[in-house]
Parts: C-alpha cells; sequence; structure tokens
C-alpha cells in the first residue's frame, strides 16, 4: 500500500508585462490569479512564477521550461492579449502548443461583452503542450476574475483528459463539472 503523500500539482503564472518585468509597477494582475487559485483549489497545489517582458521568444521559452521541466499541469499568462503591437501572447502561446483550445478564448470574450464593448478586441485563447493547459488572460485584475471565472468549471477536467493530476475545488464556492462515470 502506498502511504506516501500525492506531490502538490504544480501551475504555472506569468505575467507577461514590460513595465512590471522592469520593476517600473507592481506585479497585480500575477498575484489576482494566486488568490483565485487558492480560495478555488482545495487540493494541494504550488506556483511556478515568472513576470517577463512582451517578447514573443521569451514567453514562448517561459511557456516550454513551465510545461516540459517544471511539470506544470496548468499554465495561466496574464497581459499581452490585446491589439497593440507589443501584445505577443496568443502568439507565443500558438508557436509551443501542439493543440488549440478556441473554446476558452470565445467564452472569456462573451462573459467579457458583458462589461465593456471592447471585449472583442481580446485575442484570449487557450492551448495545449503534451499534458499542460495553457491559458491566456486579459492583464487587468478584474477581468483575469471575470474571465477565469467562466472557464474554471472546465479546466479540471481538462486536465484529467491529458493525464494531469486530479485538481479538486471547494465546490461552494468553484464547482467544477466532471462527467459521471
Amino acid at each position: 500500500m502506498n502511504t506516501q503523500p500525492t506531490p502538490p500539482a504544480r501551475i504555472g503564472i506569468i505575467n507577461v508585462s514590460d513595465r512590471a518585468s522592469a520593476g517600473i509597477y507592481e506585479d497585480i494582475p500575477g498575484k489576482a490569479v494566486v488568490a483565485l487559485l487558492t480560495e478555488w483549489l482545495s487540493s494541494p497545489w504550488e506556483p511556478v512564477y515568472r513576470v517577463i517582458p512582451d517578447e514573443k521568444d521569451q514567453i514562448a521559452a517561459a511557456l516550454m521550461h513551465m510545461a516540459d521541466y517544471e511539470g506544470c499541469c496548468l499554465i495561466v499568462t496574464t497581459g499581452g492579449t490585446g491589439p497593440a503591437l507589443r501584445d505577443v501572447t496568443p502568439e507565443a502561446t500558438e508557436a509551443v502548443c501542439q493543440k488549440m483550445m478556441p473554446g476558452f478564448g470565445e467564452l472569456m470574450r462573451q462573459e467579457s461583452l458583458k462589461y465593456v464593448p471592447t471585449a472583442i478586441l481580446s485575442r484570449q485563447t487557450a492551448g495545449i503542450r503534451n499534458q499542460t493547459l495553457i491559458l491566456n488572460l486579459p492583464g487587468k485584475p478584474k477581468a483575469i476574475g471575470q474571465c477565469l471565472s467562466v472557464v474554471f468549471p472546465a479546466i479540471p477536467y481538462c486536465i484529467d483528459l491529458i493525464e494531469g493530476p486530479f485538481l479538486e475545488t471547494n465546490s461552494t464556492i468553484m464547482p467544477v463539472f466532471r462527467p459521471k462515470n
């Protein structure tokens, strides 16, 4: 009988921001993701955290490192999803993923449209690299909460399907969907 405790799930959090990576302002978006996951997840987890500039090669390298070497089952990025010239997070995500998951971005934009008409300018996306789900979120903490809360009910089951760790949530705060056997 194996009595070894299950190691905590590793979740990557990357704030993509030229100014935060340069120390010009505090990394509030990444901290917002950590706070939400801490509230929602009841199973043990640990963050793998980075703040990097809006550089496609650096974003792609960080995503690959977290997925391939850090063993993250989920990587959540914040920022770099708009139409500005420096916004390249979706391109970096697409470059490293084997499968894209467009439903995540579609649902996040649909939710954001309830609050701002400029949600159509957002390019959030998601994809799978091996056994890692990568999810791009906007950079504003309020929008992060709105977007992540609407897609999170599907995330643990997606991670099940790609043979990642079993993530459990506090079902009174964040109920998730898993089909009945």
